[in-house]
């Protein structure tokens, strides 16, 4: 073979090799990027990391699952916002306006459940009780165990209750203070009732309303019908009694709740007059010349007469004992403008306003006044069982007028918040704002009274006279 097609020969063979090298180069490079993952930005975004990824038409486009993220806040005002942890324990109670309500103990059917685990047991969570968890009748001869089981008895408890009476219809209606369900207890009618007091454990009810003349007042007292356990309907429960004297001025009910005391006119004079709610036995206990009088009758052995209160005029407080027939008058209190009072339940202290509604506590066994530096009528308050605490519903701001006149005609309205007063120490804790409810409203505060255990706050708004109630613990 000639040395030039030798040489030709070669060259071409080179070249071949060179062309099949960069063939496997190529086929090489274009699998690299098949198998290499894709790389994606944020939606909308092309400035990925891998930039060369952006033009690879072979890129793995298998999907991935999206990476976590946290949504986005809402700025737009649709969604709610959050309630603040103290508001969720205050609670509108009442569907409709309220003359009058109490809070008292009332049994009802525990909740239990039935436990898998234990075939049928009975634990706490269910709305009855399991017969199949009685204990065996003792072996009868023969040494064979009976299959005859006892029925258990429905687990009960007490918890706090309410009852009140509607405004409008004289309807009394009732809930649990915990469980919040409202069920008509009554049907009797009495239309436009402006005042309702509750007594002896919430079994009988003092009803005031105004005669057709809408000048006359006239008060009705009725026993409530009792109730089957389980059973709270209003069918068939009317609501019979007697009535007090024409114009009855004014009435209190005892610090145990089984009495109360009224006062009326007898020509010129005021007589006062105690009935036992539950044997509806009367007794004067009280007569005199002066017949502009709030009474009050924190417990059997006390009864305080307060003169009523007017800006500018001095106020006067005095009590009696009913049990005493020489009628001993005694002065706790005088020469206060617009006095307002409220005597704890032993009548050793005195919570009291003045007309610049500046709030004080009487000690009656020193003759001592001490100033709280709280602004309010003493009536907006109660006291707690050991009288050594009072809440109050105390105004944020006070406006300008004549007090407690302007409060008491709706010349002015208060917005209030809960205030609990340590009488021993003079510490004042704010329990609440309800006006920082979301989408909340202002509360002006009367009415005021607690559970046994101190665990609710209720008290009756006198915007709208809705019923409340405000968890303490």
């Amino acid at each position: 073979m000639a040395r030039g097609s030798i040489i030709t020969f070669m060259s071409r063979r080179n070249f071949i090799l060179l062309i099949i090298i960069f063939i496997i180069i190529g086929i090489a490079f274009f699998g690299f990027l098949y198998l290499q993952p894709k790389t994606t930005g944020p939606e909308g975004d092309n400035t990925g990391t891998n930039f060369i990824s952006q033009f690879n038409p072979f890129a793995n486009n298998k999907p991935t699952a999206p990476a976590t993220t946290t949504p986005p806040t809402d700025i737009t005002g649709d969604q709610p916002a959050q309630t603040p942890a103290i508001n969720a324990k205050l609670k509108k109670i009442s569907s409709v306006p309220v003359a009058g309500f109490t809070v008292f103990s009332k049994e009802r059917l525990k909740e239990v459940v039935v436990s898998p685990l234990l075939g049928g047991g009975v634990g706490e969570g269910s709305s009855q009780a399991d017969s199949s968890t009685s204990p065996l009748v003792p072996p009868q001869k023969g040494g064979k165990k009976s299959s005859v089981t006892k029925p258990a008895a429905p687990l009960t408890e007490f918890m706090p209750a309410l009852r009140y009476v509607d405004r409008a219809t004289g309807n009394i209606y009732q809930t649990f203070a915990d469980k919040i369900e409202e069920k008509k207890f009554s049907t009797t009618i009495i239309p436009m009732v402006y005042e309702a007091i509750f007594g002896n454990k919430g079994q009988s009810v003092v009803m005031r309303y105004l005669k057709a003349d809408a000048r006359t007042i006239i008060t009705f007292v009725g026993a409530l019908p009792k109730e089957v356990l389980g059973a709270d309907t209003a069918v068939g429960n009317e609501i019979k009694g007697t009535f007090l004297p024409e114009d009855t001025k004014d009435i209190s009910l005892s610090g145990d709740a089984n009495s109360v005391f009224y006062l009326f006119n007898s020509g010129d004079s005021a007589v006062g007059t105690t009935l036992n709610l539950s044997t509806n036995k009367k007794v004067q206990v009280f007569s005199s010349p002066f017949t502009e009088w709030l009474s009050s009758f924190p417990n059997n052995k006390m009864i305080t007469f307060t003169t009523k209160p007017s800006f500018g005029i001095p106020g006067y407080m005095y009590a009696l004992d009913p049990n005493n027939k020489n009628y001993n008058f005694n002065k706790i209190l005088g020469n206060i403008n617009g006095l307002t009072t409220l005597a704890s339940p032993s009548v050793k202290l005195v919570l009291y306003s003045n007309d610049y509604l500046a709030l004080n506590i009487y000690h009656s066994d020193t003759k001592v006044s001490d100033a709280l530096g709280i602004k309010t009528l003493s009536e907006k308050c109660v006291w707690n069982k050991t009288s050594d605490a009072v809440y109050c519903a105390v105004p944020k701001s006070i406006p300008v007028g004549q007090y407690p006149d302007s409060w008491y005609q709706g010349e002015v309205s208060f917005s209030d918040q809960i205030w609990k007063i340590d009488i021993k120490t003079g510490n004042a804790t704010m329990v609440a704002d309800p006006a920082d409810i979301v989408g909340g409203e202002d509360i002006d505060g009367i009415k005021l009274a607690l559970d046994d255990g101190e665990n609710y706050l209720f008290f009756v708004n006198k915007k709208d006279s809705f019923l409340w109630e405000l968890g303490l613990k």
